[in-house]
């Protein structure tokens, strides 16, 4: 199997090479290299182009969002977990807007982390239990607007797993207008990725069950 290459990029020395000597000792990780500021953490995405990077969100020089902004400006195709002390809803707004597909705090376990990282790398969130209540309750005290009856359908082939092409051929449309559904969907339930488009669609009921 694959390992799964993660880069660590955290400004205290003494958390980033505890960071390190984890992942050593787990077989299916490999350490693409480590950042302590900012624009190393940029220029070290770039460079070695991992699959996950575990992020703090205060750094030198960028900020953890910054890093996120500017990485996939520059065509990052990289996963993002970020690994924090601060849990305001500000610091978990910002970072799951810039791209962050977990978030989980520096008091979570070395399995939790593990698993974590495996499920950012699956394409799911991971977010820690607190933030996930938070993030939860936000989207119901603020409903997303309504889909349309052609979003709901993309929807519903999304939870079956449908590619953005299949989706074009069963509905007999164009794949760009596919996209644009999907983008659609995503700015109404509010998140960043068709995993966790799935998960509130089943969750708030607007898809029932998988056909």
């Amino acid at each position: 199997m694959t390992p799964i290459r993660v880069l660590v990029v955290d400004d205290h020395p003494v958390v980033r090479h505890g960071l390190l000597a984890l992942l050593r000792y787990e077989l299916e990780f490999e350490i693409a290299g480590d950042a302590a500021d900012g624009e190393e953490a940029v220029a070290a995405v770039l460079e070695y182009k991992p699959d996950v990077v575990l992020l703090d969100l205060r750094l030198p020089r960028l900020s953890g969002v910054e890093v996120m902004i500017q990485a996939r400006a520059k065509g990052s195709m990289s996963r993002f977990l970020v690994l924090t002390t601060y849990d305001s809803d500000d610091d978990i707004t910002r970072a799951l807007a810039a791209g962050a597909k977990g978030y989980l705090l520096k008091d979570a376990t070395s399995h939790e982390l593990m698993q974590a990282i495996r499920e950012v790398m699956r394409g799911n969130a991971a977010l820690e239990p607190s933030v996930a209540a938070r993030v939860l309750a936000r989207m119901h005290d603020s409903p997303a607007d309504e889909l349309s009856t052609r979003e709901l359908d993309v929807l519903q082939r999304m939870v079956r797993g449908e590619s953005n092409r299949a989706i074009a051929v069963a509905l007999h449309v164009s794949e760009n207008t596919v996209k644009t559904h999907v983008s659609h969907i995503f700015a109404k339930l509010v998140v960043q990725s068709r995993a966790e488009a799935v998960v509130v669609a089943l969750r708030r009921g607007l898809v029932t069950h998988i056909d």
